[in-house]
């Protein structure tokens, strides 16, 4: 059900609407878990999971989380022009060109190559940077053993005090089934600790888990933890939604569209593409002007489902481009209603996760938070 203004989605097809009271929750519940010294970095990368980068990263601040991460600095950039002043760390890899930039703007990066910090040292005026150790997810970072090695090229250059952190990510930590890898990887991040204490990093920030291995347990806080998931009211897994009964998230995404059109179909008419969907009673037939471009799946052709009202609205037939057609017939629907998404039945039926699902959701569209 929509929460919003009517003056705010004046004029607007479709929008977002985000729950503040759902995101305090969410936050709230996150910090309950961690140790009094373990900060809560919020994760806001790929458009904060389709929420909205700098409307929700807002919402977040005025909420007390610590910073922020971003996949580029790009990202962070755009929170700095948005009035975000806490600490901001970029967790992909920065273009060279950009790193004077983002001295400039207190912005910290990560060195995970040994060409990213032959860049660096070459730098004018340097940013503050976290080393990511690849300890088993093998994507980004420096392998345990070359930790030592990258940190003497930094000593060398004398630019210990630029260096600020220390971290690496976890490959399974939501199958708590199989905790022993997570284990083994937390003991190699340990390692490589060590091998930069001996180069003389000391009091360095060391971060190791994002939401699922914050809510494994403390050992891995250390202390930042980075929370994205969650903190829009999802679990990273099915596993750790059981295991840990006590945390009860809120989504704080809710996505509307607009009625465009109302038309009554006979029994064996077909609708849509491909005439996959042919009509076994006689339907009222409501047109919503949102389609895949927008970020509804063809995969919920024929099954994924709106609600109008507190009915729920099947969708028939193919999803196009722009357009999904619902079957609105207990709903009694007229053009100008408005149709909410069933989140958690298109999640589960579009055959993600919520984080694709989530980030998929076209950036364009209206974000409001209510």
């Amino acid at each position: 059900m929509t929460r919003s203004d009517p003056n705010q989605r004046k004029g607007l097809r479709t929008w977002i609407e985000l729950d503040r009271e759902a995101a305090r929750h969410n936050v709230q519940a996150m910090r309950g878990l961690l140790a009094r010294k373990t900060r809560l970095m919020a994760v806001v990368k790929s458009n904060a999971y389709g929420h909205g980068l700098y409307v929700f990263a807002k919402v977040l601040d005025r909420l007390g989380v610590h910073g922020f991460c971003v996949d580029s600095v790009l990202e962070g950039f755009r929170l700095r022009k948005e009035g975000i002043t806490k600490p901001i760390l970029v967790l992909g890899s920065t273009l060279p060109e950009h790193f004077v930039a983002a001295a400039d703007s207190r912005i910290t990066l990560t060195l995970s190559t040994f060409e990213g910090i032959k860049a660096y040292l070459g730098t004018a005026r340097k940013p503050e940077v976290h080393l990511k150790i690849d300890t088993g997810m093998h994507r980004q970072g420096f392998f345990p053993k070359d930790a030592h090695r990258a940190a003497e090229l930094l000593a060398r250059d004398n630019v210990r005090d630029r260096v600020t952190g220390l971290y690496t990510h976890f490959a399974s930590a939501k199958d708590v089934t199989y905790p022993a890898f997570t284990e083994q990887q937390f003991a190699k991040f340990l390692e490589a600790e060590r091998a930069l204490q001996r180069a003389g990093f000391r009091d360095l920030v060391r971060h190791a888990a994002a939401t699922a291995g914050t809510m494994l347990g403390r050992r891995y806080h250390l202390d930042w933890v980075r929370s994205g998931i969650a903190l829009y009211g999802y679990y990273p897994s099915r596993e750790l939604e059981v295991q840990l009964p006590e945390v009860k998230l809120r989504p704080v995404l809710s996505w509307h569209a607009v009625v465009s059109e109302v038309k009554r179909l006979p029994r064996g008419a077909f609708v849509g593409y491909d005439l996959t969907e042919r009509l076994g009673r006689p339907t009222s037939a409501a047109v919503l002007p949102v389609g895949y471009w927008h970020g509804i799946p063809r995969a919920l052709s024929g099954t994924g489902r709106f609600v109008l009202g507190r009915v729920p609205a099947r969708i028939l037939g193919r999803v196009s481009m722009d357009m999904t057609v619902i079957d609105a017939t207990d709903a009694h629907a007229k053009v100008g209603s408005v149709a909410t998404l069933d989140m958690h039945d298109a999640i589960a039926k579009s055959g993600t996760t919520s984080y694709e699902f989530l980030t998929r959701i076209n950036p364009l569209i209206e974000r409001i938070v209510v």
